[in-house]
């Protein structure tokens, strides 16, 4: 089995009603890819951190293997929810990926 973690801080322009609204869309985008993509077998998206986080959005999922997250990656669902509903929102990006 593969974890998938990653961390996004949002664009500091982003504030009050559009920052929920982004946040929402975060989650519902990437956890709707639950039983859309093959392999992928848990995913959650944790957008409410503590005060003592630094970071604003968290995926935490877990696949298969190794070959399961390299379809992830490029599967068309998970592309569109990328695309349209992270990357024009988040201006940093950290990622760990490991085997258990």
């Amino acid at each position: 089995m593969v974890k998938h973690i990653i961390l996004w801080k949002l664009k500091e322009d982003l504030n009050g009603k559009e920052k929920q609204e982004v946040l929402a869309g975060i989650k519902d985008s990437l956890e709707g890819l639950a039983g859309k993509v093959p392999g992928l077998l848990n995913i959650s998206v944790e957008t409410v951190p503590l005060p003592s986080s630094n970071a604003d959005v968290m995926l935490y999922s877990e696949l298969e293997d190794e070959k399961a997250l390299k379809e992830y990656q490029v599967h068309p669902a998970h592309v569109n929810a990328a695309d349209n509903y992270v990357r024009p929102y988040t201006e940093t990006r950290m990622c760990m990926d490991f085997e258990v």
